[in-house]
């Protein structure tokens, strides 16, 4: 189920890619949802999941911290994108890494229910499609031509499929089970907050993109409510 819901975020790449340079200036309403959209499924979702998988009190200080460390992990694989990005094709290695994470917590995710699988999922497609667009930039900005940006998009939306396939690897329960999705908590928080949002500020929509980001927020906290039914 992991690796058929991957396709999606697959598709949804490639989708962001080609659209790269057709929709800039609505693009940045597009990418205010999905911050909302991945920051409510860590709010709302991975991390209470991931607390109740803990266990004991002391639990929730562990899933908190280890929901920090993936925060502070994703920072230090995006800051190495940008640092990269002069140089196109490491950069979107770089990007192509953080496309496996996602695919990987889509199947840790389908490993609590389908459920929560479901919700990370959502996020995880809204995100690609600006995965996307930043890897064809991205190889575009380092003097890359079209025929390069066509083959690191391929690759970039191949990585969440390989990412779930992964996940079917892990012998992961109980405990274990909630750090992981503690962890991926601390990515999905940061690719919100600080990846998309700023991403999705621009001064001709004015309020715009922070009513997205509030909707998509919201539409997230509906999803994993109905989801818990």
């Amino acid at each position: 189920m992991a690796i058929l819901v991957s396709l999606f975020a697959f598709l949804f790449t490639l989708l962001g890619g080609f659209l790269a340079l057709r929709l800039k200036r609505r693009l940045a309403l597009v990418v205010a949802f999905g911050a909302g959209a991945v920051i409510g499924v860590a709010l709302f979702d991975l991390l209470p999941e991931a607390i109740e998988l803990a266990g004991a009190p002391q639990g929730a200080d562990a899933v908190l911290a280890v929901a920090g460390a993936g925060f502070a992990l994703y920072h230090l694989l995006h800051s190495a994108a940008s640092q990269a990005a002069r140089r196109g094709g490491l950069g979107a290695a770089t990007l192509s890494v953080h496309s496996f994470l996602d695919g990987l917590s889509i199947g840790v995710a389908f490993k609590v229910s389908a459920a929560v699988g479901a919700v990370v999922a959502i996020a995880v497609v809204v995100h690609d499609v600006c995965d996307g667009i930043n890897v064809v930039t991205v190889v575009r900005r380092g003097g890359g031509d079209a025929r390069a940006a066509r083959r690191w998009l391929v690759i970039d939306a191949v990585a969440p499929v390989l990412g779930a396939a992964a996940a079917g690897l892990l012998a992961l329960q109980g405990a274990e089970l909630g750090l992981a999705l503690a962890l991926f908590g601390g990515f999905f928080l940061y690719i919100g907050a600080s990846d998309l949002l700023p991403a999705s500020v621009t001064p001709e929509h004015r309020m715009g993109p922070a009513l997205m980001t509030v909707i998509g927020m919201a539409v997230l906290y509906v999803a994993v409510r109905l989801a818990s039914l």
